[in-house]
């Protein structure tokens, strides 16, 4: 048997022991938003930082302005350098009584098809997914008494909170964080059997606007009319938000959009998706937004504008005849290529402000943003990751983009000058946020053998 051959029934034997390590540390409450539940979050840490020391890991809990930051190497082999990226916090588990069981007490689910899932907050998101990568460095460990290649982690406890230390601690530890391509398992496969590499994620760009009006809510009987309402001050911008093609009216807003190149046509076309199926999941049927595209290309390489949230007057139990003093939106863009967010929101405000009566006035408050990130696919690193992946699951990796923004993906990028790899085992319904989350054991175990693979191929 090759190394590689080991490894794998390495793995395959161990499985029992994996599955204990990731309910122990699932069984943390790391919430990183909630300051009740540092301590926890900390007691996670610490506890990835042990695990990987019992592994042959130089590993350390590093302090931040907030939730600490395990980094942990290894680089007693040579080859190509890796740096992992993976997040040990989650989010809060509420509601809580929507729950099946204590979201801190993993189970295993047998479903009607006689697959399995593990259920638990954290499952999926992401203590599952970077377990999978950490049981691969162990199994390889305990073949061989060594890595394939050096190795270094990095595992945030602030991601479900904003990561807004990580900045500094990317670029406080720079130079220990050098690597020639990082790794991060947060992303989903392209269906349960067909394993993924996410090559491009979207920008963000996220505000709140609020409408003042009147000093104080007024009697709609005596002010109705003669005085403006915030309300339908804040439903006409809404409204001005898109015209009747589904395109975002804002001035602007499409500098740096280029038409989708055929060569990414075609291979998004050979994916089999399924617009009809993947609105049906939800209950819907009629593509939204833009008239002409297809829904793969709106949420993978066009831009988005979506309200959030709104809020204004009166919303409680029954009735209050009432104009209210103050309106609010939530609004969020999801950039792609290179569209610049700060000119994004700008170009926002001053849609916004052109809209306002000259007797009232708005407040704006920024949500953060992020450019969008894209990798070429060409690159040796991605095509040793397609191969390996393609191996573990007997179908032909898919390079696919991410509607969604991962930060730190662009922050690696910028900031430590690298390719990022995403391949990540999750699925579309594992109820990440939700109640209820889960991650498939298929996922879990293949996955742990994915990364062996990969380290085998890098």
């Amino acid at each position: 048997m090759s190394d590689l051959e080991k490894v794998l029934a390495h793995i395959d034997a161990d499985f029992d022991n994996a599955l204990d390590r990731l309910f122990q540390t699932v069984r943390l409450k790391s919430i990183s938003t909630d300051p009740a539940y540092a301590g926890e979050t900390r007691a996670c840490a610490e506890w990835h930082s042990r695990d990987l020391a019992s592994i042959g890991f130089a590993s350390e809990v590093r302090d931040t302005p907030g939730h600490p930051v395990v980094l942990a190497k290894n680089h007693e082999a040579t080859g190509t350098k890796v740096l992992f990226y993976g997040h040990y916090d989650v989010q809060p588990a509420d509601p809580l009584e929507l729950w099946e069981g204590d979201p801190f007490e993993p189970t295993i689910a047998t479903l009607p098809d006689g697959s399995k899932e593990i259920r638990g907050r954290g499952a999926s998101d992401d203590k599952g997914q970077l377990m999978t990568f950490v049981e691969a460095c162990r199994a390889w460990k305990a073949v061989t008494g060594s890595l394939p290649i050096p190795i270094t982690l990095m595992l945030e406890g602030e991601e479900e909170s904003g990561g807004v230390n990580l900045p500094g601690f990317l670029d406080a530890a720079k130079d220990e964080l050098e690597a020639d391509v990082a790794m991060i398992c947060d992303t989903n496969m392209w269906d349960k059997e067909t394993p993924a590499i996410t090559t491009s994620l979207r920008g963000l760009c996220a505000e709140e606007i609020f409408i003042h009006a009147a000093d104080r809510d007024l009697h709609s009987g005596f002010y109705g009319s003669a005085a403006a309402n915030p309300n339908h001050i804040l439903a006409r911008i809404l409204a001005d938000l898109r015209d009747d093609e589904g395109r975002i009216a804002i001035p602007g807003l499409y500098e740096g959009v280029p038409e989708l190149p055929d060569s990414a046509r075609k291979s998004w076309d050979g994916l089999g998706f399924s617009e009809e199926e993947f609105l049906g999941e939800v209950g819907l049927s009629i593509p939204a937004g833009e008239k002409g595209r297809a829904v793969l290309e709106q949420t993978w390489s066009r831009p988005t504008c979506e309200v959030n949230g709104m809020h204004g007057g009166y919303t409680g139990d029954g009735f209050k005849t009432v104009i209210p003093a103050v309106a609010s939106a939530k609004i969020s863009f999801r950039l792609v290529f290179d569209q610049d967010p700060h000119k994004i929101r700008t170009a926002f405000r001053e849609f916004v402000r052109a809209r306002v009566p000259a007797d009232c006035r708005v407040e704006v408050t920024d949500f953060g943003s992020g450019r969008a990130v894209a990798f070429e696919v060409g690159a040796p690193a991605f095509q040793r990751t397609q191969q390996a992946l393609s191996d573990e699951w007997g179908k032909q990796a898919a390079f696919v983009g991410g509607g969604g923004s991962i930060p730190v993906t662009t922050m690696i990028k910028e900031k430590l000058g690298m390719d990022v790899v995403m391949a990540g085992f999750g699925l579309s319904d594992d109820r990440i946020h939700s109640p209820n989350e889960k991650y498939s054991l298929t996922s879990f175990h293949k996955g742990i053998r994915s990364w062996a693979r990969v380290l085998a191929r890098l």
